[in-house]
């Protein structure tokens, strides 16, 4: 079966592909508005004059000359403008150190290229084109929930996706491997199982880990009432049988139980739907070297097929204020060492959770998913009432799999798979075996977009509007990260998705949906960098204090901030200027925020002005640190990546890092400013520090966990620095307000990562012209979100493709950067 399900993808997959169409058609974008352009010798004699003095054909600064570039034909080199362009916007040109135009001469070189620029685009627009995009770890899982209502980890099936331009989606980088296409076809054989059952099934082992970094002296949600630390996963039952639960706990590292000095006796709880199936006494006394290591079992328990809660917890025992030989402190794992010392009040802590069976399966009980099916409910023995209840299903599942109307071309082959699998044991596995042919198709894990059929192209310049039901597509996944519901199939069916009013119908539709979380939780998150925080665990000697837990609140805090912006149709600044935020008792206690008791979110106004938007979060300031200590430079940088989308080149070969210069002098400990300043008193570092580090110096008030402080290695902090064009800093306040005097800059930058994460590409050159249309409508409506959102839902580059090969450079994409 496995290897007609392989063949059938293989040969599917390059069908679609061989059959995407060579013809295409003419559609015309709306014009793009564009200055009025005026032939004037300021902005050729700042190029001629200053801009040459180190972009010219013998110093290659940037890898550009522009001793023969001329401003009134920018158009035909648009790619070098754009770059011109960036830079000028940032204020980041001409660089510190260099005499300086008047600014408003430097803003009408900036306003002169882009005129031409978008006067050429108007006349010749390029939507720009892209090879088809397949389903990410996040889309899968949530493709899954859609169909068939199951919660699945597809990181236990799919490798690690592949950044691009800071994005998961990025169609280009989305290559196919042996190890993928495995993937995508284990996925399917399990997930198959899981939502009808498989009475065949041998037993197999699940295993749930719980973080070191976690925190386990307080209540886990998920875990009954009276209980702490622990874990709560709802697992996938396949059949009604017996399984057995295994639990292994935390130990030093010599092997010896950590909690061996708890001065009461420990139990453990396992809970499936919130109803105890186990209380087991912990022996302090285990040992790693022991036979069954440091671990329990359960006896064999009874579950019946389907999703269920299974909680595994400590019976808490106290609460409360303690009296230790040393100062308390949030995280309970923070040094293994302490595990058996007298005087120090530690507990068990739970490893993880393995889940092992079923054993002597007994049937499968009736489960949602299987409702959901499993719609008709043939006699047995009748073949033909089972083929044809098995078409109706096969029909449903696959239109709502594909995401597109179907026909025989596709339901026949399905149909071969339900009868090959009735021969193996009747209507059910049948079905089983068609969902599995399903999910393993290529129309299921890939989208392809194809010109609505009929239309004939235009081979002049092979530019065609997407299909209506492909758009439906392109509007789900970018505005939820899912496949779309009935009410964008029907708009798209009906004509509904034809013209913009039905464009902004369905967008303002979908941005009131609970759904729309995605944008906040997929989009924002990747664009904010929010995945890095995973990447930084502080030190537990100087940091005490952070756990699991708190970084997980932190940047659920960071996305509901957003969240916010978008339901509310806010303005994209509140993001740096917003004087309130959302948290709960764990981490307003963190922030010193008084008054918030409890586990849930919810707004709060900052106390003070020390705090304010995302440069505030806890979330970007601990993921832009080191372990031990604060990194201006890491700060500078995702300033000028992130929200001013220029990145500092890399740094200069064989250049130590920050790492390399002495910690301490004269008998005390320097601070990061002060070994910053030695770092960049070489002078192959210092033309970049001084752009970066002065961003970086402005949060260093902050430290390394998000906290306020205002010492440094016992020395003051002193936040104070001039930026690149000599604006004076003296901390987060004047970093925001000269952020916000560019405020076009840190508009065409969100618009790029927003298009770029709709449009599963990179953002090209030719892009730019429809960007700055998008942030002009934005402007007019006070750089609300909905502007932004509908300006690329409304685009060309959204709503059409070209044929051709994929641009393979853009800009200027983010690097490695200066790690220090």
């Amino acid at each position: 079966m496995k290897k007609l399900l392989v063949a059938l993808f293989c040969i599917a997959l390059w069908g679609l592909i061989a059959a995407l169409p060579a013809g295409w058609s003419r559609f015309a974008p709306p014009a793009a508005h564009a200055h009025g352009f005026v032939p004037d010798t300021i902005p050729q004699t700042i190029v001629s004059q200053v801009c040459t003095n180190c972009h010219n054909d013998r110093r290659l600064l940037g890898n550009l000359s522009l001793e023969r570039f001329v401003v009134e034909t920018a158009h035909l080199e648009a790619e070098t403008a754009e770059k011109m362009i960036r830079k000028l916007r940032a204020g980041m040109m001409p660089p510190p150190g260099i005499r300086r135009p008047p600014a408003e001469d430097l803003l009408e070189l900036a306003l002169t290229l882009e005129a031409r620029v978008d006067a050429a685009a108007a006349d010749r627009p390029d939507p720009g084109a892209r090879s088809f995009q397949r389903l990410n770890r996040a889309e899968y899982e949530r493709s899954i929930r859609a169909l068939l209502g199951l919660e699945v980890d597809a990181s236990a099936f799919l490798p690690n996706e592949t950044i691009s331009a800071g994005f998961d989606n990025i169609a280009d980088v989305q290559n196919l491997s042996a190890t993928l296409l495995e993937g995508y076809l284990t996925a399917a054989s399990e997930i198959s199982r899981v939502a009808l059952g498989d009475l065949s099934l041998t037993p197999s082992e699940t295993e749930y880990e719980v973080s070191r970094y976690a925190e386990q002296r307080q209540h886990v949600p998920g875990t009954p009432i009276g209980t702490r630390g622990g874990i709560a996963v709802v697992h996938n039952f396949v059949a009604d049988g017996d399984y057995v639960f295994r639990l292994a706990f935390q130990h030093e590292s010599t092997g010896n139980f950590f909690g061996q000095t708890t001065p009461f006796d420990e139990q453990v709880e396992l809970s499936i739907d919130g109803e105890r199936v186990a209380l087991i006494d912990i022996d302090r006394w285990m040992h790693r070297q022991d036979p069954n290591g440091v671990q329990v079992e359960t006896e064999p328990t009874h579950v019946t097929a389907g999703p269920h809660r299974v909680a595994a917890a400590f019976i808490k025992r106290f609460d409360g204020p303690i009296e230790d030989l040393v100062s308390p402190h949030e995280w309970s794992l923070a040094d293994k060492k302490i595990g058996y010392s007298h005087g120090i009040t530690v507990v068990a802590h739970l490893r993880d959770l393995t889940v092992r069976g079923p054993f002597g399966v007994t049937g499968i009980s009736e489960t949602p998913t299987r409702a959901r099916i499993l719609t008709c409910r043939p006699e047995a023995g009748d073949p033909e009432a089972e083929a044809r209840c098995a078409r109706e299903i096969v029909e449903r599942l696959a239109r709502q799999a594909y995401r597109r109307p179907v026909d025989a071309g596709d339901i026949d082959p399905l149909m071969a798979l339900y009868e090959a699998g009735t021969g193996d044991g009747g209507f059910e596995v049948g079905v089983r075996t068609v969902l599995q042919g399903i999910l393993a198709s290529p129309d299921f894990i890939f989208r392809f977009e194809e010109p609505p059929a009929g239309e004939a192209g235009d081979a002049a310049d092979g530019l065609y509007r997407i299909a209506p039901i492909d758009l439906a597509s392109r509007l789900s996944f970018f505005l939820w990260g899912m496949p779309p519901d009935d009410g964008l199939v029907e708009a798209a069916r009906t004509g509904g998705l034809s013209d913009e009013a039905g464009v902004e119908t369905q967008v303002r539709r979908m941005l009131a949906h609970p759904e729309a979380e995605g944008l906040a939780s997929r989009f924002a998150a990747q664009w904010l960098r929010l995945q890095d925080l995973d990447n930084v665990h502080p030190d537990a000697l100087r940091f005490p204090d952070f756990y699991e837990q708190l970084a997980d609140d932190m940047r659920r805090e960071t996305e509901l901030l957003f969240e916010h912006l978008v339901r509310e149709d806010r303005s994209l600044f509140e993001l740096l200027t917003a004087d309130y935020t959302f948290v709960n008792e764990r981490l307003a206690r963190h922030y010193g925020i008084s008054g918030v008791a409890g586990t849930h979110f919810r707004k709060v106004a900052y106390p003070d002005e020390s705090r304010r938007g995302v440069l505030g979060h806890g979330s970007i300031l601990t993921s832009t640190s080191h372990a031990n200590r604060t990194s201006p430079v890491l700060r500078g940088k995702w300033v000028m990546e992130v929200l001013l989308g220029t990145p500092p080149p890399p740094p200069p070969p064989d250049v130590p890092d920050l790492e390399a210069t002495e910690e301490a002098e004269e008998g005390r400990f320097l601070t990061v400013r002060e070994r910053l300043e030695m770092h960049r008193a070489s002078p192959a570092c210092r033309s970049c520090h001084r752009v970066i580090d002065p961003l970086g110096l402005a949060l260093e008030n902050f430290d390394v966990t998000g906290a306020h402080r205002i010492n440094d290695s016992g020395r003051a902090i002193d936040p104070s620095g001039e930026l690149y064009d000599g604006t004076p800093l003296s901390g987060p306040a004047d970093l925001r307000t000269a952020l916000l005097s560019r405020r076009e800059s840190l508009a065409r930058t969100f618009t790029e990562n927003l298009m770029a994460y709709a449009l599963g590409r990179r953002v090209e050159y030719f892009d730019m012209p429809t960007i700055r249309q998008i942030t002009r409508r934005a402007e007019a409506e006070d750089y609300r979100m909905s502007a932004f959102i509908l300006g690329v839902a409304q685009s060309p580059a959204f709503l059409m493709s070209r044929s051709g090969a994929v641009v393979e450079q853009g800009i200027e994409q983010p690097d490695a950067g200066n790690g220090n």
